[in-house]
């Protein structure tokens, strides 16, 4: 399994009413890593012919950040079978969990705009 990580700095814009990060933002940034993930590791052929769309989305909230937190945010594929993956998202401030998310993703074909059988050439981008 390979882990890729990501810090990033909550700013003003990442706070709610409560100053404290907005739980929609935190769904952006498990959107936003599993993307980066797949850029950094695909082929420019694989990204042409392919891409991922989310189908189930689950997140456990366990604590909170605020502004000028380091969050150090996590992922990794736990399984990849038929047309979906299942990933995992955790995110730590000070190394304590404040956000872990599972997403399922569904492999797409860029032609035919329909699922696809997942490759080994992609399944083994993440291992």
């Amino acid at each position: 399994m390979q882990i890729f990580t990501k810090e990033i700095t909550v700013s003003k814009e990442d706070l709610d009413q409560l100053n404290h990060v907005n739980n929609v933002r935190y769904v952006q940034w498990v959107q936003n890593i599993a993307e980066s993930h797949w850029l950094q590791n695909a082929s420019k052929e694989i990204l042409e012919n392919y891409y991922w769309v989310l189908v189930k989305h689950t997140i456990d909230y366990k604590g909170q950040a605020f502004l000028d937190d380091k969050i150090m945010i996590k992922t990794y594929v736990i399984s990849s079978e038929g047309v979906t993956s299942t990933r995992k998202v955790e995110m730590f401030t000070n190394e304590k969990l404040i956000i872990r998310s599972e997403t399922k993703w569904c492999l797409i074909d860029a032609k035919s705009h329909r699922p696809t059988r997942i490759i080994k050439e992609i399944s083994g981008l993440f291992n």
